[in-house]
């Protein structure tokens, strides 16, 4: 297959057609998933092509959907589940980390759970609360959970892909907001494994690191920044655990400037946690504290303020003002 400009739902429902039509284990279940094809459409077509016995719907009971899944996957299946919106997961998420993340360490590797978790997550899309969280910080911090978070249309198939065929629980954290932008997609082409990061641009004065819904946030900075003389790099995260400690470690090591762009509230977040890795791998490096330019640490806000609340081109260079470009 050549490469084709698609969507990032186009991209997902090829890989879980894909993974389906190889592998008669994967069944996708969820909340409105199969005649409709889901709230964004990423399931469509996929009942009508396998039978509502591969790709059903589901009572609206996320904690339900959850506990079947990991019956499901104990009996030889491969599930992937969605949790319609972000916040809507958190019923299941007893079942997500008491039992799936810990199943496989409490039979000592006798039981395996190949099940994969789709949350469409993170906001811009002008939602009102319980559909624009970004909850990574609660899947990263449990351990026994793989959390992956594309960027691009290619990674979304890719990763995705990936994610099905692993043996292990795995969350998939789809910024929902690019849903619908267009990307050439080489499906085809193999992409970087997950605990992969991978550099996007790059440069020698500081390094932006983000994932999912930021790192075209990050570009568009780097590119303005550049009309300003100054020479970004963008590094994508894609897998928040494993993570990848040397692509990024390296990226800023190399610049000795770094800022941590993330949607998410930044106490006790994934983007703490990765300016403490690059703080603790960096020091003898840096030229400046590491900056992060995060979500606001409140509720979800309206539609209509969600703008001030999530990294901006503005914020993120007003954070790279930040970085001691005296000591240059």
């Amino acid at each position: 297959m050549t490469a084709t400009k698609v969507t990032m739902a186009q991209a997902i429902n090829t890989a879980l057609r894909d993974a389906m039509t190889e592998d008669p284990s994967v069944v996708v279940f969820g909340e409105d998933v199969g005649p409709l094809g889901g709230v964004f459409r990423v399931t469509d077509g996929l009942t009508g092509a396998f039978g509502e016995q591969r790709c059903f719907d589901t009572p609206l009971a996320e904690s339900g959907i959850a506990g079947m899944a990991i019956g499901m996957a104990m009996n030889g299946f491969r599930p992937v589940v969605e949790m319609q919106f972000d916040a809507f997961a958190y019923p299941a998420f007893e079942q997500i980390t008491s039992h799936l993340a810990k199943m496989g360490n409490r039979t000592r590797g006798r039981v395996r759970l190949p099940v994969v978790v789709r949350v469409p997550y993170a906001g811009g899309i002008g939602g009102v609360e319980h559909h624009c969280d970004s909850s990574e910080a609660y899947y990263a911090h449990t351990p026994g959970l793989t959390v992956v978070a594309p960027a691009t249309n290619e990674d979304a198939y890719g990763l995705l892909r990936e994610a099905i065929a692993s043996p292990d629980p795995v969350i998939f954290l789809e910024p929902k907001r690019h849903y619908f932008t267009r990307e050439e997609v080489d499906f085809a082409r193999a992409v970087p494994p997950i605990g992969r990061a991978v550099v996007r641009r790059p440069g020698r004065d500081a390094t932006l690191i983000a994932y999912g819904p930021s790192v075209p946030v990050a570009l568009a900075a780097a590119g303005q920044a550049a009309t300003e003389g100054r020479d970004l790099a963008v590094v994508d995260v894609r897998s928040i655990v494993p993570f990848d400690d040397e692509t990024v470690t390296r990226a800023v090591a190399a610049t000795g400037r770094a800022v941590v762009v993330a949607e998410a509230p930044g106490f006790a977040s994934v983007a703490a946690e990765i300016a403490a890795r690059v703080s603790e791998q960096c020091f003898p490096y840096l030229e400046a504290p590491v900056r992060r330019v995060t979500g606001f640490d409140i509720p979800y806000p309206p539609p209509k303020l969600e703008h001030h609340h999530l990294p901006s081109v503005n914020r993120i260079l007003d954070a790279v003002d930040e970085l001691n470009w005296d000591a240059a």
